[in-house]
């Protein structure tokens, strides 16, 4: 019988990141793993795109409603509301990033953290 591997805690929260991620339609989500980085600032990030505004707010409210229905956290941290071109949601462990999709590349996270195992998750 396979054995099955116990889920942690920050990955149950970037689980419930994504989710919050999709409900809203956002895109190129990806998880970047960072557990094996070495001096990373948390376990994950998850990195997503929106169009406008409005978009880029409700996938922020999005997340925050999955991870606190699902493990009752709310951020430690939050960043961006007012500009609306990277908002950031830091819930120490696992970082969600939402850009505006022309922004992400000018931040190119993906690149700057290259060391991180990488997973892109369907639109």
């Amino acid at each position: 019988m396979a054995k099955r591997r116990k889920v942690d805690h920050a990955e149950k929260l970037s689980q419930l990141v994504v989710k919050g991620m999709q409900e809203k339609k956002a895109s190129n989500v990806v998880v970047m793993d960072l557990r094996k980085v070495k001096n990373a600032v948390a376990d994950f990030f998850v990195i997503c795109s929106g169009n406008s505004d409005k978009q880029l707010d409700a996938i922020t409210d999005s997340i925050s409603d999955e991870v606190y229905k699902g493990l009752k956290e709310d951020p430690w941290h939050a960043e961006g509301k007012n500009n609306k071109e990277w908002m950031l949601l830091d819930y120490t462990n696992v970082v969600a990033h939402i850009f505006k999709k022309d922004r992400r590349s000018f931040y190119a996270l993906e690149k700057l953290w290259g060391d991180a195992e990488i997973t892109e998750i369907e639109d």
